[in-house]
């Protein structure tokens, strides 16, 4: 096995790991109780934030080989990224209901394939069609069943919509500025690019809490902060904080490094079939045959991918191998 090779398949099982991480934020609006998504999200990101501070401080040699820009940039990912997506997820699923930011979020890991093999041309065109249409056609058939949910009023639908077009906008800009960012970084400060991009989502969190309590948003300071009354949010937050934002981007800057950004982007689509899995798992239901069928085409084109990707690299160390010096 080829060193390309080997590091395509560990890069393939980090991006399972994060996207699985990833697919818990899915699961919050079953698990907060009495309280709100803000109330949980507020209690999420401010762990995160201080774990983040932990790992910088853990990791602070490593300060010396990042410029200050670079910190910065690592700290506003971390608002962009995981602050500022979650909270338009949250928002476009409260205006807009269970259909209309799902089915967005879905086109983001065809829309950072084609812009990523734009940018770079990584595979020629045709070798992405397939695999390409196997993953939107899964998608389509993972959200269609809900079409006859119903739906918001037209002014909560609008509102819904642009925090949807928002959540895949920022999602775009995290991952294209985080692999660009990544590829300029020693491979020894990876655990404090985490740390900080961690450490800016909780700053964030901080900043924003005076506006959220002005909207009357949170229900922790009407229902108490007593571990008696919110320690399921307290629990919940921490498990999502340490396997979304910790986990999960440690194992998502890893893998970036060692994919290219073309297949990285299909390697997303996990995230939507993790996260339907957790949602039926929590609505104790099996998928519906469309539902089934989505799933399963997402799982199709994103092993076609991975395939292509791996025969590519294969043929790329072959005709090294036998190039003259």
């Amino acid at each position: 096995m080829t060193t390309a090779h080997s590091n395509i398949i560990t890069g393939v099982t980090l991006a399972v790991v994060a996207t699985l991480s990833w697919a818990l934020n899915f699961v919050a609006p079953y698990v907060t109780g009495a309280y709100s998504i803000y109330d949980l999200m507020a209690v999420r990101f401010l762990i995160a934030g201080v774990l983040g501070v932990g790992v910088v401080v853990l990791c602070r040699g490593q300060l010396r080989f990042l410029r200050r820009d670079q910190q910065f940039l690592a700290a506003g990912l971390g608002v962009i990224g995981y602050l500022g997506y979650s909270t338009c997820i949250a928002a476009g699923v409260i205006f807009g209901g269970p259909v209309l930011t799902p089915a967005f979020i879905g086109m983001v890991p065809v829309l950072l394939a084609l812009l990523s093999n734009a940018a770079k041309k990584t595979l020629p065109w045709r070798r992405l069609t397939i695999p390409l249409t196997f993953l939107t056609g899964g998608l389509l058939l993972s959200n269609i069943s809900s079409i006859n949910q119903p739906m918001a009023g037209d002014e909560s639908w609008l509102m819904g919509l642009v925090f949807s077009i928002s959540a895949v906008v920022l999602w775009l800009a995290f991952s294209l500025l985080n692999q660009r960012a990544l590829g300029k970084l020693p491979a020894n400060a990876s655990g404090l690019w985490t740390g900080l991009m961690m450490a800016g989502a909780g700053m964030g969190t901080l900043c924003l809490l005076p506006v959220v309590q002005a909207l009357d948003l949170l229900k922790l300071p009407t229902l108490g902060f007593g571990v008696s009354l919110a320690g399921h949010l307290y629990l919940w937050g921490l498990v999502i904080a340490v396997m979304s934002s910790l986990v999960g981007a440690w194992a998502w800057n890893a893998a970036s490094r060692r994919l290219p950004m073309v297949l990285c982007g299909q390697l997303i689509s996990l995230e939507s079939l993790f996260a339907t899995l957790l949602g039926l798992l929590f609505h104790s239901r099996l998928p519906t045959p469309l539902e089934a069928s989505g799933l399963a085409t997402v799982l199709v084109g994103v092993v076609m991918a991975v395939r292509i990707i791996l025969a590519s690299s294969e043929s790329i160390s072959n005709k090294s191998a036998f190039s003259i010096p």
